[in-house]
Formats: structure tokens, sequence, C-alpha cells
């Protein structure tokens, strides 16, 4: 039988567990009981040759997963609104959609690039506005994972995050999975969304400072922060990809060491029946997983 990477997030009171060709979702529901759903993944993308090439195969698994991944996270918001006599529309879904995405390439690409040259205008050097900004860039992430981590829904939310770590260990492990076994593995996994960030501040820092050399006006500068992106993330996937495959290599261990750390601000320790959710959604995804890969022979 086929072994696939896993991967998940976290959903509000749920959790989504992918696979190679299909994901699967669990939710607590309010009467007590876990609800699951399984969807395949078709993307118009996903199974071509281009979804196999090292640079491209990791946007269209960015691409499906900011897709699908928000789907179920806004299906898990607009159940849990509904439980408070709150309905949300496609209209609201796709606006709230459209805005976090144009606020977060200003807030984390565009916002340190000005904060960093007002700091350094009076310093003649390109180096030190690009290294101020890169710090700035890190300050506005780590301080955005403190602020909204103190909210008690987000919290919960992390507590869920740190359920799909748990499990995606315990199977790669070899362990059972059921609650006893699944709650002694570690909350911090190499392959963790957070940590895939991590690695494209780091890209990020090195590739406008390039840019910064050979085209040093703004028009060079703010552009690269916008079609920069796709390069960027193509480049981490690869990168989160490798070390998670050698993590046991000494080298490796130390680079993954920020990669952990930084996730230690978005997972808290998970309750029982918070396992049992992401136990149900993996099982589910891997069940999927057989199926298709049962079908395809």
């Amino acid at each position: 039988m086929p072994r696939f990477t896993y991967g998940g997030q976290a959903l509000i009171e749920g959790v989504l567990m992918r696979g190679r060709d299909a994901i699967a979702v669990a939710f607590r529901a309010p009467s007590g009981t876990i609800v699951w759903a399984e969807e395949r993944l078709d993307s118009g993308f996903h199974g071509s040759r281009w979804a196999r090439l090292p640079g491209i195969r990791g946007l269209i698994v960015l691409y499906e997963t900011l897709i699908v991944g928000s789907r179920w996270l806004v299906r898990s918001a607009a159940l849990a609104a509904s439980e408070e006599g709150v309905e949300l529309g496609k209209g609201a879904v796709a606006l709230m959609l459209v805005i976090t995405l144009v606020a977060g390439v200003g807030v984390f690409f565009l916002l340190p690039l000005f904060i960093a040259s007002i700091a350094t205008s009076n310093v003649d050097n390109g180096l030190a506005q690009h290294l101020v900004e890169g710090l700035v860039r890190v300050l506005i992430f780590v301080g955005y994972l403190l602020v909204i981590g103190r909210a008690p829904d987000v919290q919960r939310v992390f507590q869920y995050h740190g359920a799909e770590h748990k499990t995606i260990n315990a199977f790669e492990a070899g362990w059972p999975l059921e609650v006893a076994s699944v709650r002694r593995a570690s909350l911090l996994h190499p392959r963790c969304g957070t940590g895939f960030l991590v690695v494209v501040l780091v890209i990020s820092v090195v590739l406008f400072s390039v840019v910064a050399v050979f085209h040093p006006n703004w028009f060079w500068l703010i552009a690269s922060r916008v079609i920069g992106i796709p390069l960027i993330a193509g480049i981490g996937f690869e990168l989160i990809r490798f070390m998670a495959r050698h993590r046991y290599n000494p080298v490796v261990r130390v680079l993954l060491l920020p990669v952990l750390g930084t996730q230690k601000f978005t997972t808290r320790q998970p309750t029982d029946d918070m396992l049992e959710v992401a136990i149900t959604a993996f099982n589910s995804a891997r069940q999927g997983e057989e199926e298709t890969a049962g079908a395809a022979a």
C-alpha cells in the first residue's frame, strides 16, 4: 500500500487533513458527536504533469490549500456563527477572503519596505535597508501571532492545530492512531504552515536584496514584493519538503530550529476530544487515499 505525505490545518472546532488526492474534515458538532466529510482534490491542475515539477508543484499545493482550506475554514466559521443566529453569505465570504489576501500582502510585504526606507533614509547603505526590512517583517509576523494568540477562540484553534500535528507525527512514527498514543506525539512538525512562513521570510530577504542591487528604484522594489510572491512560495515549498525529509541530518536539525520554534506560537496542547476529531479526519483522509489508489490499480 503506498504511503502519502499528509498535511492539514486547524478549523474552528475541527480539523482538515490533506492527502495526495483527497481531503477530509471532521468537526465536533454542538451535540457532542463528530461529523466528517471527504472531498477529492481537483483544481484543474491536480494530477497533471505540471503538478510534479519542482517549483510548480508547490504553487499548485498552495493554491489548493488556499482555496479548499479557506472554503472549509469559512464553513466552520459559518457553522459556529449559525449557532449564534448569524449567517455568512457567499458575498461576505468572498469579500472577506479578498480583503485578507490584500491586507496580508500589504502588511507583510509592502509595509516593512516603507518602514525600513524611512528608518534608513539617512544611511547610504542599501544592504542596511533590506536587513532592517527583514527585521521589521519578522517582528510584524511574531507580533501578529502573539496578539491573535491571546483570543480565547484562536487559542482553541491552536489546540486543534496541535491535535493535527500530533496525529500526523504519530502516524509517521508508526504508532496506533488512538488518543493515548497520539497524545505522546510532538506538537511540532517540520512541514507546518507556520514554519513555511518562516522559510518564506528568509527567502524574501535574500530575493529582495538581489532586486535592490540590480534595480534599486521604487517601481521594482514594490513590484518585486508583489510578483515575487509566487517564486518565493515555490522555493519555500521545496525547501520545507527537503528539510522534512532530512530532518535527522545534523545540519538540517539546526536549520529547522526556527521552523519548529515559531510553531510554539500557533500550537497548544489539545484535549482528548480534540484529538478524537483529528484522528477521525486523518482516518477519513487515509481511507479516501486508499480508495483512490485502489481505483487506479
